[in-house]
């Protein structure tokens, strides 16, 4: 746990899961990128299901994104292809703290991939999804909705309807578009890029500040402004959104917060003998 003024930061994941190495990183080389990412026989690289727990100065706890949840431990070609490893979940995590998924009063979806997503919903018997959360408002992009439910061949493997559908005439969904405060020192910034309507959060409290990138910045390695996934249907917004926010976070001491990273999920961009480097936090405090 990690303090930022009056929120409490929890570092948290829905297990591990593989993607392929060379989509994750777009024009850049193997030869480069798997210094960073050794991959498997497959060409697929280890990455977390992340997710960060936030208890507001309110007390309000949040969730941003919610990982993939059980719903495909049936599907056994789906959990092949992502090889899939959920031991440890969000809800084991949520366990931990003495958190029940009535307990959680906000969720951020980054955006509506399977893998930001699956979790806000749950099977019901067979087949009929219902919201994880059933106190929970759901924030999410209006752009980010409208592309979830109108998807092209090109996005549509990722935006699966049992995810998020049944969240519309819940009245727990919110729709916003752009930046959105949903408390104070706590908001949504619409950055585009991997997909139209992404969003990042940015959390501030007594002059403190983190920013959960999301899929922008997967991974630590993505920090290089062309590191850019070949799975982002906006690469150039990417890359603008990526300039703009680096820098603030630069200047201003921002804790970056990355999602998919399997070994280092946090750190400041500095300047150490005259190179930029990602420098790791002191470490939380449990």
């Amino acid at each position: 746990m990690r303090k930022l003024g009056g929120f409490e930061l929890h570092t948290v994941t829905d297990g591990m899961f593989r993607l392929d190495g060379g989509a994750m990183h777009g024009v850049v080389p193997k030869i480069l990128w798997e210094k960073h990412a050794p991959a498997d026989e497959r060409n697929r690289i280890e990455l977390a299901l992340g997710c960060l727990l936030v208890k507001t100065p309110k007390g309000k706890w949040a969730l941003i994104d919610t990982g993939l949840s059980d719903k495909y431990e049936k599907d056994p070609k789906f959990m092949k292809i992502y090889a899939v490893d959920r031991r440890r979940t969000l809800l084991d995590a949520l366990q931990e703290r003495g958190l029940a998924p009535a307990d959680i009063a906000i969720v951020v979806n980054t955006h509506l991939h399977f893998d930001h997503c699956g979790g806000n919903t749950r099977w019901e018997g067979d087949s009929r999804p219902v919201p994880t959360f059933p106190k929970a408002q759901y924030f999410i992009q209006k752009a980010e909705w409208e592309d979830a439910h109108h998807p092209h061949e090109r996005n549509a493997a990722s935006y699966l309807p049992e995810n998020f559908a049944c969240l519309e005439g819940s009245g727990r969904l919110e729709l916003v578009d752009g930046e959105f405060e949903i408390e104070p020192g706590f908001k949504v910034l619409r950055s585009g890029g991997h997909t139209r309507g992404h969003q990042v959060v940015l959390i501030e409290g007594d002059g403190l500040s983190a920013l959960f990138l999301g899929d922008l910045i997967p991974t630590k390695a993505h920090l290089p402004l062309p590191w850019i996934m070949g799975y982002d249907l906006y690469p150039v917004d990417t890359l603008e959104a990526k300039r703009d926010l680096l820098n603030q976070a630069k200047a201003k001491g921002w804790l970056l917060l990355f999602q998919h990273d399997p070994r280092q999920r946090e750190g400041f961009l500095r300047d150490v003998e005259g190179r930029e480097l990602l420098v790791p936090p002191e470490p939380p405090k449990s």
